[in-house]
């Protein structure tokens, strides 16, 4: 079948949505975001238990679009946080299936665990091959970048990899470099914001948004180490507090109140002082971890990619160029396209740029 020909089902399940694509090869043919109403939702006592509800309105998508399942050539998922896994894309197997009802992944009752399971059971239907791509549990990190200076606290890899990977063969594609034989810095600037050092298509480190690097539009970032354990063990705040407080309203939120960067951009604009600090601060942890990933290339970097939501906002990523433009070329992929990666990542492998890999 030639390749303009081939359509593949994209499935991105959220906490309050499913989207969905379908492309003949990378061109969308449609693109939808399916909405589930809490009230909706509520009536299911786990994540996994909502996988036949969301498989029905996928089908009924596509039954309305016009699209027979034996049509389809392959279906992929998104990948969830499973165990540490190798970047690529992968068949979805039995294994793999067992293991995220099991319950025996990183995060068990996670939405983004569906994807594998919605690609599983529509494939059957059609007769076709399920895929997942990328996995936000995507774990190539060297050895050296693992020790974070506490043998309990290992420094670990979580990350918006889809994404990224994308993005950097992307740069590949312009640089006209084979992917495997370039170095990149990757800033993804989302509600958490990730730097990454790519070497010959390796992600070797990442600043892990939950953990560390530049604090973003909700979360923290690195902290000052001793004055958070005093926080936690003064009594004063319960984890559940504590989680929220580092992963939904630091960072840009808990100096301005607001988490929307262009919202903080205009307030700067018209003379609100605090905003435009916090900006400003942001920007420079961002660039100083460019730097520090920079490095970790021993400075032979092809270029730095900037990328994600808050790559919509010219005037943040000008103001990061002005500060990395030492490093040399700086591309910019503005958004996340989450389904075009999940297709482009089933493409590499149907094409035979990529082998298939297997989850064990």
């Amino acid at each position: 079948m030639a390749e303009d020909e081939r359509l593949i089902l994209a499935v991105n399940p959220g906490g309050t949505s499913t989207k969905l694509g379908l492309f003949r090869g990378i061109r969308p043919v449609f693109e939808k975001s399916i909405r589930h109403l809490p009230e909706e939702l509520e009536k299911f006592g786990t994540t996994l238990d909502q996988l036949n509800y969301r498989k029905k309105m996928i089908l009924d998508t596509l039954e309305e679009e016009g699209t027979p399942l034996d049509r389809l050539a392959a279906v992929v998922g998104r990948g969830g946080a499973f165990k540490p896994m190798e970047s690529g894309t992968y068949e979805v197997n039995e294994k793999l299936v067992e293991d995220i009802i099991d319950g025996s992944t990183l995060q068990a009752d996670h939405p983004s665990n569906l994807g594998a399971l919605l690609a599983w059971e529509i494939a059957r239907k059609a007769g076709c091959k399920p895929y997942i791509v990328d996995p936000v549990c995507v774990d190539e990190m060297i050895d050296e970048a693992r020790l974070s200076g506490l043998p309990q606290l290992p420094r670990t890899s979580l990350s918006h990899a889809l994404n990224i990977r994308m993005v950097a063969y992307k740069a590949a594609e312009i640089l006209g470099k084979p992917f495997n034989r370039i170095n990149l810095v990757v800033l993804h600037l989302g509600s958490g914001i990730s730097v990454n050092a790519i070497r010959k298509g390796r992600m070797i480190d990442t600043s892990q948004a939950n953990d560390g690097g530049p604090f973003s539009p909700q979360r923290v970032g690195a902290l000052p180490t001793t004055g958070l354990a005093r926080m936690c063990l003064s009594g004063k705040y319960t984890w559940p507090e504590m989680k929220v407080m580092l992963l939904k309203k630091g960072g840009l939120y808990a100096y301005t109140g607001t988490d929307h960067v262009g919202e903080a951009l205009e307030r700067a604009a018209k003379g609100d002082e605090i905003c435009s600090l916090t900006l400003r601060a942001m920007v420079y942890q961002i660039v100083k971890e460019a730097g520090a990933m920079a490095a970790a290339l021993a400075g032979d970097v092809d270029a730095v990619v900037i990328t994600g939501g808050i790559a919509l906002n010219e005037q943040i990523n000008e103001k990061i160029s002005e500060s990395l433009r030492f490093l040399g070329n700086i591309l910019v992929f503005p958004g996340e396209k989450e389904l075009e990666a999940l297709v482009r990542g089933v493409l590499r492998v149907l094409d035979g740029v990529e082998e298939v890999k297997e989850y064990r």
